[in-house]
């Protein structure tokens, strides 16, 4: 039986593997082992391990890597800690194949971690763009160091093989989040206010704003922007909490002040992928600039004004209004999300990364592919010059 390591870190990393792990738990031929980490594990963010636990997979090592501070300093030393973690969970036990997802400082620790042990490698979500983040330079130096690429979109894939990937190591898939979706049925509103103890009477914006990891000074000032501008708007408004990032922290304390003080916002820790989802499905907007808006928002026909750098270079639907961190340009985006003529462009919206059956696709490929020198011997391909 081929056993396929996977790492998860956070809960919207697992949500997006969560179709892939259930594609591979139920062939016979094939053993998920998920290696445990990053906000997993930090019951300041939910300890959503107990997740996956309740979801019945295997956790073959849960790697504590995250320090308390979120400073420049305590982040590069938590890759640290988290390179150190995966060595010694690898040198326990090591798969036939590590499927990692993404561009996660926590995610790069168990890549950098494997090379030595000749594990093969395959990335999902690899070729995107987020130029406001340090995930940029992390997701392409992922990329190298993996064997098995599964982009989301034929951009993406041909980006992949700009980087010097050879082309039969590249399978367009879409996005295996979206898989979903095919079965996808909401938490009835009132259930899913009372199960995170949420106020969903009326009408509201879903709000998920992280930091922006390259302008991390930034963080308060563009917090206040985005707050000034909710204030004024006469819609209720449900945050979530922020990724472990630098100064994510900082978020967290200034979320928790605002839901104390002002019956305006709510906030929730973790909704999980069904409460996320569900949450999407009945707001009137998006507001933030998450991935979440980019990638999963255009299939529930939501609009979404995505603030900033953050998400900057990604492919997006026609739902997808950008501004800049400025209150008056938030305001104009959100007026502009809940017009008219944004819901004419809603009824023909087509999600970019919907590739249909993402999940199948890549155990597909995960089974079949032969592991040998070949794999793991990887070649720089050349572009021919104009």
């Amino acid at each position: 039986m081929r056993t396929i390591g996977v790492v998860t870190t956070t809960r919207a990393d697992y949500g997006i593997y969560l179709p892939v792990l259930r594609a591979l738990q139920e062939d016979p031929e094939l053993r998920p082992l998920l290696y445990v980490s990053g906000m997993h594990l930090s019951p300041e963010f939910g300890f959503t391990v107990n997740a996956i636990k309740d979801d019945g997979f295997e956790i073959v090592e849960s790697i504590e890597m995250l320090l308390s501070a979120d400073s420049p300093e305590g982040v590069a030393k938590s890759m640290g800690i988290g390179t150190m973690g995966f060595a010694q969970a690898f040198a326990r036990l090591r798969p036939d194949i590590l499927l990692v997802l993404g561009d996660r400082f926590e995610m790069h620790a168990a890549v950098v971690a494997s090379l030595p042990f000749k594990i093969p490698v395959a990335h999902l979500h690899g070729g995107e763009l987020t130029e406001g983040l340090i995930d940029d330079p992390i997701r392409h130096s992922i990329t190298k160091m993996s064997h098995l690429h599964f982009p989301t979109t034929k951009q993406y894939a041909q980006r992949i093989k700009q980087m010097g990937e050879e082309a039969w190591r590249v399978n367009v898939c879409g996005a295996p989040g979206l898989d979903h979706l095919s079965s996808f049925i909401a938490t009835p509103r009132e259930q899913l206010a009372a199960d995170f103890a949420l106020d969903l009477s009326s009408d509201f914006l879903v709000v998920t704003f992280h930091p922006v990891t390259l302008e991390y000074e930034q963080t308060e000032s563009h917090f206040e922007a985005l707050i000034g501008a909710l204030k004024e708007l006469p819609l209720n408004v449900v945050m979530t909490y922020p990724n472990a990032d630098t100064q994510g922290r900082l978020l967290i304390e200034k979320i928790k002040d605002l839901v104390a003080r002002d019956r305006q916002f709510q906030a929730t820790v973790n909704l999980g992928t069904q409460g996320y989802f569900s949450l999407m499905s009945y707001a009137c907007a998006m507001v933030g600039n998450s991935s979440s808006g980019i990638i999963e928002a255009a299939s529930f026909k939501l609009p979404v004004v995505n603030i900033g750098n953050r998400q900057r270079g990604r492919t997006h639907g026609v739902n997808v209004i950008h501004v800049p961190c400025r209150k008056d340009a938030i305001q104009a985006g959100i007026k502009e999300a809940l017009g008219a003529e944004m819901a004419a462009k809603l009824t023909t919206l087509q999600n970019p990364y919907d590739q249909g059956g993402a999940a199948q696709k890549i155990v597909d490929s995960l089974k079949r592919v032969v592991l040998e020198d070949r794999l793991i011997l990887k070649k720089f391909h050349d572009l021919k010059e104009d």
